[in-house]
């Protein structure tokens, strides 16, 4: 096991960022094992146990020190991770030695250990989180009134703004942002309950219950908690695991729906995904300009939300108070989650960061289905000429079918206005009925709606987070 070691995982050189890298490496790992001894070692100092100043100095003095070779050679013979660990800090710590571990069980150290990963992991997808917020809220400024066609089941709808379109994508992360609150506001430790969570070796240790029951209280204020939990059995609920993955699936499935949409319009050259001077699209077409990064969000996000599954089946067979068949599964899942739910966010990020717009584009399209969109505002106008109103609609609606038509089978261009101003009992001149397809006059509140959800919903959430808007780097690996 080499001192430099990660978590071995293509995620972690081609995808994830250093720093989650770092959260998930074995020194993080391992160093916080040595200060959940220290802090144990304190805590028992502190209720009365002859531990002496220069033993606890001695384990500080080694937190970073792990040799992982003799890790290595211990467990092949103990079969036992963590009590290969004690046996390699005893080595560094002789004088420390007799104390190491002190009427803990192996999960004082796991289970702590994995919050306190699982905590920092947080606040790294939280800063990261946040970033994507913001660069949506700029796009969705810039484009609040470049007004576009809506679809429902991808096809033409009623008009909307390109800005608006992005609204959904920020509504959806500000969702997951809240549900990320939640999770890291009741985030706690396991504390120290010994083997079946009675905290019977403490009692036999200090033969005073007032002082056991205050070692959790303690514990979790040296490792930066507020509390550990009420109860436990050996270990933590795996509730909390299937919680957390969940809130990452949470943001993966926004993520993927935002990729899916990018795709979707990259396709119909409105947006596009930025692209490279040299980049290459595709090995054998060479004007190819695949949307890669958002079919790579699709791609790490389904194995985001299948992750979930695991700790959810997980805590859901555990037995009574301590089962083994969580320990192989959650050392995989957990960090393969967030390793990924980085990944996608730096995927996101980047390309949010400059999407590209074809104003032309999104143009031409729409006038190619505005006489469509518009029938209800020509029926209206028609009707305060004295129309009929269910004659009218009758008609538009025949009218919209055989221009449809020619459209689709013919390839020829949308005819309808002509085909209603050639029609006497609709009272309409075709200048009057172009005037009446407006797009700007077509798409609602959508302007506005933008104006205000920003204003209401996004700019508050920025405000609080504004320190996490910088120092972190969302450039893609490849």
């Amino acid at each position: 096991m080499d001192k430099n070691e990660i978590y071995v995982t293509p995620l972690s050189g081609r995808y994830a960022s250093s720093q989650m890298n770092r959260i998930w490496s074995n020194d993080a790992k391992y160093s916080t094992w040595r200060k959940l001894w220290i802090a144990l070692a304190e805590t028992e100092k502190e209720l009365g146990i002859d531990i002496k100043d220069e033993q606890i100095n001695e384990m500080k003095e080694h937190i970073n020190d792990i040799d992982y070779d003799i890790v290595s050679k211990r467990e092949k013979e103990c079969r036992h991770d963590v009590m290969s660990h004690v046996y390699e800090f005893g080595i560094k710590c002789p004088h420390a030695k007799p104390i190491i571990h002190l009427g803990a069980t192996s999960c004082f150290v796991t289970d702590n250990t994995d919050i306190i990963l699982m905590s920092e992991a947080i606040k790294l997808v939280k800063q990261k989180l946040a970033i994507v917020i913001n660069n949506l809220k700029e796009f969705a400024s810039k484009n609040k009134g470049v007004t576009c066609l809506g679809y429902t089941h991808f096809q033409p709808a009623q008009l909307t703004t390109v800005g608006k379109r992005a609204c959904l994508w920020m509504q959806d992360l500000l969702e997951d942002l809240e549900e990320l609150e939640f999770v890291e506001s009741h985030m706690k430790l396991l504390g120290s309950k010994g083997t079946t969570g009675t905290q019977e070796s403490f009692m036999k240790l200090f033969k005073d219950e007032e002082k056991v029951k205050q070692i959790d209280g303690k514990i979790a204020e040296k490792m930066g908690f507020e509390k550990c939990y009420a109860v436990s059995g050996q270990t933590y609920t795996r509730k909390l695991d299937s919680r957390v993955l969940n809130l990452l699936a949470g943001i993966a499935q926004s993520a993927s729906k935002f990729a899916n949409d990018m795709r979707l319009l990259q396709h119909e050259k409105e947006l596009e995904e930025p692209f490279e001077k040299n980049q290459i699209g595709s090995s054998a077409m060479a004007y190819k300009r695949n949307p890669m990064r958002s079919e790579r969000i699709n791609s790490l996000s389904r194995h985001v939300m299948t992750l979930a599954m695991d700790p959810s089946i997980t805590a859901a067979t555990q037995w009574l108070e301590r089962t083994l068949d969580d320990s192989a599964n959650k050392r995989i899942c957990v960090p393969e989650a967030f390793l990924a739910i980085d990944a996608v966010l730096i995927l996101y990020g980047n390309i949010t960061k400059d999407i590209v717009v074809y104003e032309n584009v999104i143009k031409t399209n729409m006038m190619q289905e505005l006489p469509f969109m518009g029938t209800e505002e020509i029926i209206m106008n028609a009707v305060l000429k004295g129309g009929d109103r269910q004659e009218l609609h009758e008609k538009i609606r025949v009218y919209s079918m055989e221009a449809s038509r020619e459209v689709k089978e013919f390839g020829r261009l949308n005819d309808l206005v002509e085909r209603i101003a050639n029609d006497k009992s609709f009272g309409l001149t075709k200048e009057e009925i172009l005037k009446a397809l407006n797009p700007d006059n077509l798409c609602g509140r959508a302007m506005h709606q933008v104006e205000e959800f920003i204003e209401n919903n996004v700019n508050p959430v920025l405000e609080k987070y504004k320190d996490l808007l910088s120092g972190v780097s969302l450039e893609v690996n490849v």
